[in-house]
């Protein structure tokens, strides 16, 4: 069950919202706000799930009242009538945003991603603190040399689960770990990988969609660079699966296409000059 605060400005907007987070089993309303100063008192008195909230709001925007949340931050999903502030919500690794006036079955479906991420994060706190074992006092440490630069670690922190993979040029396969299983894909069957935050999707040829935790930028690096490209923050496609390509859209199919994002356009013309300069 998510446990869901509801934030707009407009009271028409708020009893719509009431209304379908009503007749989704899996959502529970705590609480309706009509001001971000208000929520940010409920947020850090109650455990929120997940956050639906408008952007144009007077004294403190959605956008802000979002970047102003300390410590764990809740799911959120933006509600707006203004397409403009898409890129910005997104940024802040929101779940979705729902242009307004939007459906009940648009409004399922981004709560559906809600509660597959919620119950993956559940997965993977139940799979750790299964495996932790207890404390044991630590031997002392022989000495070590001091690390070159070339070999300092990242601070990047490290992902759950992280993916195997042969050199490029025996790849066949990549192993994830989901569903407390290791889940062998073959990488001719990916169409394309949607990043979730701290989490991927997988979407493959047969429709099906594995959900691993792992970082989109860790994937692209165990993935082979000849036969994948990031196209966008949000994408990494199957260079094999593109079928077209225009104003800045790749095409999959006649009616599914991923965007190009503008810092990586470049690159993308120099692999498609590169390819099919003979075409």
């Amino acid at each position: 069950m998510l446990r869901c605060l509801a934030i707009d400005d407009e009271p028409l907007a708020l009893r719509q919202l009431t209304v379908y987070i009503s007749k989704l089993p899996y959502l529970e309303l705590v609480a309706t706000c009509n001001n971000a100063l208000e929520a940010q008192r409920i947020v850090t008195s109650e455990k929120i799930d997940l956050i639906f909230v408008d952007i144009n709001m007077p004294d403190l925007n959605g956008v802000d009242f979002v970047r102003s949340l300390i410590g764990v931050r809740p799911m959120v999903i933006f509600t707006t009538a203004y397409s403009d502030y898409a890129v910005e919500g997104f940024r802040l690794d929101a779940v979705d945003y729902l242009l307004k006036p939007f459906s009940l079955a648009d409004f399922s479906r981004a709560t559906a991603k809600a509660n597959a991420l919620h119950e993956l994060r559940q997965q993977a706190q139940r799979s750790t603190d299964s495996t932790t074992p207890l404390a044991e006092p630590a031997p002392t440490p022989a000495p070590v040399p001091s690390p070159t630069p070339s070999e300092e670690q990242s601070t990047e922190p490290t992902p759950a689960a992280q993916p195997t993979a042969l050199p490029s040029a025996e790849q066949e396969y990549i192993s994830v770990k989901a569903d407390y299983k290791l889940s062998l894909i073959r990488l001719d069957e990916i169409l394309y990988l949607e990043s979730e935050g701290e989490y991927v999707r997988i979407h493959l040829a047969n429709g099906q969609k594995i959900t691993t935790l792992y970082r989109i930028k860790n994937m692209e690096a165990e993935l082979p660079a000849d036969r994948f490209m990031r196209v966008h923050r949000s994408y990494i496609v199957n260079l094999k699966a593109i079928r077209s390509y225009m104003r800045g859209r790749i095409y999959l199919n006649e009616e599914f296409y991923l965007p190009i994002g503008e810092h990586y356009k470049e690159a993308f013309q120099r692999y498609i000059g590169k390819t099919y300069k003979n075409i």
